[in-house]
């Protein structure tokens, strides 16, 4: 099992490209069983785009990378079948219209995201069989809000030994009103309703950059939606879609990860690739403890900041500041001035990685989904263990900022959405190595 090891303390400079959205490309790879052909740029590689593919070649769909290839982050080892040991972020995808309905456990229980195949099976292939999803422990995600859409669309489902079944005679468009802004249960409920017969509308829609991504390719495929970015959206039913090509946007979590890393030890990080638009709640909180950020179209450039202070922070669905933000802002918050507080509103049981960056001296304390910071911590090294993928991302900038070593054990966590991250941070001149952890 892999880990890392960290030797702190040592000055990032230079400049980082930032990959493909994770939460952008899986929806759209799934999307790819409503039918057709497509080609897709910008393909991140991670565990999870892996994982997808693998599943969607079971659910006949065929994937094949295109143009210069390059060696892969994971050497390899958790490559599809048929890429080999090189990665390439082109990839011309076709689904070959066969029966296949069924996502196996083996497959949908390493990752959350296996759910939106629901929504496209159903629209095409009037049958879905799910294997009731895994992924990350940070507090339960239920799918219930999904299954009722789909009930009310015309699907009858049944939940039987750990398996979702869901067939229809053919989806009808709905009035559909989400409880809370649901990410997943918006894109596959919009996923579903592309095909569906008349109109579905989706109120309280997830108002997210990626929810927007995957609503402009499915519209340059010929779907007709008005509304992605806005709490309502509106899909009218058509019979198939053609063939694009589309270029995934970036990661606005790994932009994020950068930012911060920048913020703690910057020379001067020059960023690329980003739309600082669709990250302003973290920007502004990063201004607010004193970063200095200068923005040139699709850079930004930042140095550590001097004198950090604290400050107050809310995650919130977008606009808000991000979940998926929370654990990297931690170290930065625990070597600033003053106190800070973090008010966890979309996931509970989301701090496990507090105790870990207290092993390493900060001062954080836990009440409820809040976490208080004491600012003003000297961070020193220790060996740590990563407990989900953006605890990982957290862990990771708390050990570059540390005094001496640290060891991050079960980063295959980290690998699940963030591109040889080790490799990026190595080329800034972080002191940061993949290893083989020795196992009992």
């Amino acid at each position: 099992m892999d880990a890392f090891r960290i030797v702190g303390g040592h000055p990032l400079r230079g400049t980082v490209k930032v990959s493909g959205s994770k939460n952008a490309a899986l929806p759209i790879l799934f999307s790819s069983l409503l039918g057709g052909n497509f080609t897709l740029r910008n393909v991140p590689c991670l565990r999870d785009v892996q994982t997808t593919l693998s599943l969607l070649k079971q659910l006949g769909v065929a994937t094949e990378s295109l143009g210069e290839k390059k060696p892969s982050p994971s050497k390899g080892k958790h490559l599809p079948a048929g890429q080999g040991q090189e990665w390439t972020g082109l990839f011309s995808i076709s689904d070959q219209g066969g029966a296949e309905y069924e996502a196996p456990y083996d497959l949908v229980r390493t990752m959350r995201a296996s759910v939106l195949c629901l929504g496209p099976l159903l629209a095409r292939k009037r049958r879905a069989r799910v294997s009731l999803p895994g992924g990350c422990l940070i507090g339960a995600r239920p799918i219930d809000i999904h299954l009722k859409s789909f009930e009310k669309m015309g699907a009858r489902i049944t939940i039987h030994h750990g398996y979702i079944d869901a067939e229809t005679k053919g989806l009808k468009g709905s009035e559909i009103i989400l409880p809370y802004p649901t990410v997943t249960g918006t894109e596959n409920i919009l996923m579903a309703a592309v095909l569906a017969r008349g109109t579905t509308t989706i109120q309280n829609a997830a108002k997210e950059p990626e929810v927007i991504d995957l609503a402009n390719f499915l519209l340059a495929r010929g779907a007709k939606i008005k509304g992605a970015g806005t709490s309502s959206i509106t899909i009218e039913g058509v019979t198939d879609l053609h063939d694009t090509e589309y270029a995934i946007m970036f990661d606005r979590i790994e932009a994020g990860t950068f930012l911060v890393g920048a913020a703690l030890l910057g020379d001067r990080v020059r960023i690329e690739g980003v739309d600082p638009s669709r990250i302003t709640s973290i920007l502004r909180v990063l201004l607010n403890m004193g970063a200095e950020p200068i923005m040139e179209g699709d850079t930004i450039t930042l140095g550590a900041i001097a004198n950090p202070v604290g400050t107050s922070l809310r995650t919130l669905p977008y606009p808000g500041f991000p979940t998926d933000m929370q654990a990297q802002i931690l170290p930065l918050m625990a070597i600033s001035k003053g106190a800070s507080s973090v008010i966890e509103t979309v996931f509970e049981n989301r701090f496990t990685h507090v105790m870990e960056m207290n092993r390493m001296g900060a001062d954080i304390e836990i009440h409820g989904s809040q976490a208080i910071v004491r600012g003003g911590s000297r961070l020193e090294g220790a060996t740590v263990m990563a407990s989900d993928l953006r605890a990982s991302a957290g862990l990771v900038l708390a050990g570059l900022v540390a005094e001496g070593e640290t060891e991050i054990k079960r980063v295959y966590h980290i690998d699940r959405g963030y591109e040889a991250i080790e490799k990026k941070l190595e080329s800034l001149g972080a002191r940061i190595k993949r290893i083989q952890e020795d196992l009992p």
